[in-house]
């Protein structure tokens, strides 16, 4: 599959061969570095990076995600925080992320959600060790990889001890799986993040988050029980703990990871097979892209041309059209 011509040819080292998402605040690549390794490459809106606020805001997502490192998160390569376009390089990781899953084939067998919650718990385990926060674990935020989960997507989440952005009484974060203290724009810590765990197995098992969506939801995070119909058992005294309303009532994490190991979830298959499919699907894309990547000859006064022109902070619109033009 050919770059699609809306997009920049390159961003920093890295040659951009194909567009994986889009969103609110930007756009996501899959991009190769010169030695060929795949990167996932996120680039910010041209409308945000002129904004001071948003440009700091950024800055402290590679910050954040820098300092961790973990079997299940996904490691930054790379990032300029100073360019005209901010942009952040991590490991590509080719897995759907546990939202996509779920809503294409349904909730997740409970032993593939023991593995799932295991892997999220350690994943916590390494951010909280880095004195982070993450402040926005949601089923979008997680990526199902063939050998585990990984935590992505660190743009809201608070570096104990750096000056932050946000104040008190300031609600940051996806209701859904905020928690209460969140919702209640109260100072969270890292019981905040075990909230939003609970709501994420929960989601993994059902389908839905534990206290619904839409404009009450904020109301029902804070005062209502959470709907935990169609979980039973261990399972559900477990999610139960994690989603109790005071912040000192929920588990530790290494109590939560004994409690998710308590049924022999190794013995489970990983990863479910309908997500093994959309994981060999996407490495077939990869391998295709490699191939035709490898086939296309761009010139380099192109890619140079097209570089300049993103680092001087116009859309990729306006540089889709210079390339076309051949301007060098």
């Amino acid at each position: 599959m050919r770059t699609p011509v809306s997009d920049p040819m390159k961003i920093g080292p890295y040659r951009i061969v194909g567009r994986l998402g889009s969103g609110g605040m930007g756009w996501v690549y899959l991009g190769r570095s010169p030695s060929g390794r795949e990167v996932a490459v996120k680039v910010v809106r041209p409308e945000l990076a002129a904004e001071g606020e948003f440009r700091e805001r950024f800055a402290r997502e590679v910050a954040a995600a820098r300092v961790v490192s973990g079997a299940y998160t996904a490691a930054v390569v790379d990032a300029d925080t100073e360019a005209e376009l901010p942009w952040l390089a991590t490991l590509y990781v080719p897995g759907p992320s546990l939202a996509e899953a779920v809503h294409t084939d349904g909730p997740l067998p409970e032993p593939q959600v023991r593995r799932l919650g295991a892997g999220l718990v350690e994943a916590l385990q390494a951010i909280h060790a880095a004195r982070v926060v993450h402040r926005d674990l949601k089923p979008a935020n997680v990526l199902l990889a063939s050998d585990g989960p990984r935590v992505i997507d660190f743009g809201i989440s608070r570096v104990d001890g750096a000056p932050g952005l946000t104040q008190v009484g300031v609600v940051v974060g996806t209701p859904p799986f905020m928690s209460p203290e969140q919702i209640k724009g109260a100072a969270v810590g890292p019981p905040s993040d075990v909230f939003s765990l609970g709501g994420v197995l929960v989601y993994a098992l059902t389908g839905r988050p534990p206290h619904g969506s839409g404009e009450a939801v904020r109301y029902r995070v804070v005062l209502a029980e959470p709907e935990l119909d169609g979980i039973s058992g261990p399972m559900r005294e477990l999610v139960a703990r994690c989603l109790a309303k005071r912040a000192e009532d929920r588990p530790q994490l290494d109590d939560l990871l004994d409690g998710l190991l308590e049924q022999e979830p190794r013995q489970a298959l990983w990863p479910p097979p309908t997500v093994a499919h959309s994981i060999k699907a996407r490495t077939q894309d990869l391998m295709k892209r490699r191939k035709e990547s490898s086939s296309v000859s761009v010139p380099s006064c192109l890619l140079s041309h097209a570089q300049a022109l993103l680092d001087a902070g116009l859309t990729d619109a306006m540089v889709a059209e210079a390339v076309g033009r051949g301007d060098a």
